[in-house]
């Protein structure tokens, strides 16, 4: 038969491209003279383009292949369940194809229980159990399709729809200018903002997608977005929304969620995120738990579209979205974070890593901000291979510093990159510590050792250092992790980005921008030579660090270690002293020498 050959082949054949905005699936000795024609004239005035097969294509036993092909090009399905819908096996079959093609694709559908309660459709009641009695008599030895047309029934009513009963108060115009809307909003989406010109998105894209796995109509999927700050998160979950959207019932991004987190309570997030996806614009949440209930109810059976980006509160997971049964099936839910084991946490086993640009697309992206097109200006094609260099592929910094150098000179350029080789500018710092404020102050202080000390280290050998410091390390070092500020590679190394090391050295420069004996911690060669030649060390500092490339004798007298009172770590590589330094605190802790020609402790 060729209606099963073709639900055979249903995942291969649905289009991608329409012909068609909306497919209408209807009883006609039931509405096609009132309330479908309605619609479709209603749908027609609003530019929508709608298929309604007319009186000619439905005379067989089956749906022809021009009714196959144009349920395949449709964009969304509307099935209106009228009393004697079930009657008729060729609304069934009809049914049958719509649905495997939403399935496969990931297509619209919307119910619409015309005068029928939707509990007799899902349950195969009153008029519904005498048509599929009959059915169960008629086709004794097609007893599987007789099954597929209940499963489908059963599954329609399950998902979200409208009911609207002939005698009751509301007009059915109005019934339908709500449906009209709903099918406009999912035909022209409203965007959000993505940047004009994306550079290394497309992969992520696809990633993402195909993660989310959007032909799986028969349960929930929750993905995660992880990595270090800047580095695109929110611009690829604005990218997958603009893509996807208009697949789903209901949709919501709720961005800036840690920000949002300060200023609302998680009630007023929730209160948000309903009315977002059910577009109703008076909906309170009293307090949080009534707000789960609420999410449960009105949402379980919709099939929604929800981004919550940049989370940084396991909390904020458990009252959005605590389960997969809270939303309807073929739900599809994007959490973004710079903290990878909030995603463990809530049981998220799919997640993508967002990684830095590599150098053709660094280049594409800066040139974007810093000549207005897609390719460097050949004159400034060292300086811009220098920011490359710097900025190691993070689009927030290419992007701020490429915008801040538009338009300028060659000497003003290098004289940028030269500061911000020493000191990171101001607005990627921002961005990037906001991950170092949610640590611990005993991870802070992990970062703060290996940000200014220990980045490409050996990780056995940090680790014996800070232990000597007193922190927790294990766990430490794995919360780090976790936040998307360091990894270790085969080798056993400490990798940091290098803004993100910069980071952490500029919270230490601004303990005292101008006196460094004032610091927590010292490694520029030229700070430690001021501090111990004029003596201005204080009981701020707690580790000195210089590894210099070739050895170098010095001439300290070593009262600049006098008021050293917290001095814990002191390692000099490479360092020569020309007389052995006075007034090291020994009393106060181990110390550690390192490569030191004169001697060794």
């Amino acid at each position: 038969m060729i209606l099963d050959h073709i639900m055979a082949q249903s995942t291969l054949h649905c289009s991608s491209s329409f012909t068609y905005d909306v497919f209408l699936n209807f009883r006609g000795v039931d509405t096609r003279n009132n309330f479908t024609g309605n619609l479709y004239n209603s749908l027609c005035q609003k530019g929508i383009q709608t298929f309604i097969d007319d009186e000619g294509l439905n005379k067989g036993e089956e749906i022809t292949p021009s009714l196959l092909q144009a349920i395949e090009e449709s964009r969304i399905f509307i099935s209106i369940f009228s009393e004697n819908y079930a009657s008729s096996t060729y609304c069934l079959d009809e049914l049958v194809k719509i649905l495997a093609c939403s399935k496969a694709q990931g297509h619209s559908f919307m119910p619409i229980f015309y005068d029928v309660n939707p509990s007799e459709v899902r349950h195969q009641t009153g008029s519904y159990a005498d048509a599929m009695a009959e059915h169960e008599e008629r086709f004794q030895d097609q007893k599987d399709k007789v099954q597929k047309w209940r499963e489908a029934l059963s599954q329609a009513a399950n998902i979200s729809g409208w009911h609207f009963a002939l005698g009751s108060q509301q007009p059915e115009y109005k019934f339908i200018a709500n449906i009209i809307e709903k099918v406009s909003k999912i035909i022209n989406p409203t965007p959000l903002y993505v940047a004009e010109n994306l550079v290394g998105v497309d992969t992520p894209l696809l990633e993402v997608t195909s993660l989310l796995e959007l032909g799986s109509d028969d349960r929930v999927n929750m993905v995660g977005i992880y990595g270090i700050g800047g580095v695109g998160k929110s611009t690829i979950a604005r990218a997958v929304y603009n893509k996807i959207a208009d697949q789903f019932e209901g949709v919501c991004f709720l961005g800036d969620l840690r920000k949002k987190a300060i200023n609302h309570d998680l009630a007023q997030l929730q209160e948000i995120l309903l009315s977002d996806i059910l577009e109703e614009e008076d909906i309170k949440v009293r307090d949080v738990n009534r707000g789960i209930s609420m999410i449960k109810r009105r949402l379980h059976r919709k099939k929604v579209l929800l981004i919550l980006d940049d989370v940084d509160k396991l909390r904020q997971l458990q009252v959005l979205v605590g389960g997969l049964d809270w939303f309807g099936l073929g739900s599809k839910i994007i959490i973004t974070t710079r903290d990878k084991h909030l995603l463990n946490t809530h049981g998220i086993v799919k997640s993508y890593e967002v990684k830095q640009l590599n150098d053709e697309k660094a280049l594409e992206l800066f040139s974007w901000h810093a000549f207005k097109r897609n390719k460097i200006d050949p004159s400034y094609a060292d300086m811009s291979k220098r920011a490359i260099s710097y900025f190691h592929g993070l689009p927030l910094a290419l992007e701020v510093i490429g915008s801040h150098l538009f338009g300028k000179s060659l000497a003003i350029w290098k004289s940028a990159l030269d500061k911000y080789e020493r000191i990171l500018h101001k607005d990627i710092c921002e961005v990037l510590e906001v991950s170092y404020k949610d640590l611990e102050e005993d991870e802070k202080e992990i970062f703060l050792d290996i940000a200014c000390f220990f980045n490409s280290c050996k990780i056995s050998y940090v680790k014996e250092i800070l232990h000597i410091r007193g922190f927790h390390v294990e766990n430490g070092i794995q919360v780090l992790i976790d936040k998307s500020l360091m990894k270790i590679d085969c080798n056993h190394c400490i990798v940091m980005h290098d803004l993100i090391q910069d980071m952490g050295r500029e919270i230490v420069r601004r303990e005292s921008t101008s006196e460094p004996g004032k610091r927590s911690r010292l490694w520029f060669y030229e700070d430690v030579v001021h501090v111990l030649e004029e003596n201005t060390g204080t009981d701020t500092i707690e580790v000195i660090v210089v590894d210099l490339y070739k050895v170098k004798e010095v001439h300290w007298n070593g009262m600049g270690f006098k008021m050293m009172k917290s001095l814990r770590i002191l390692i000099m590589g490479n360092v020569h002293f020309s007389k052995e330094p006075q007034n090291l605190p020994f009393e106060n802790a181990r110390m550690e020498w390192i490569y030191v020609s004169f001697f060794t402790i």
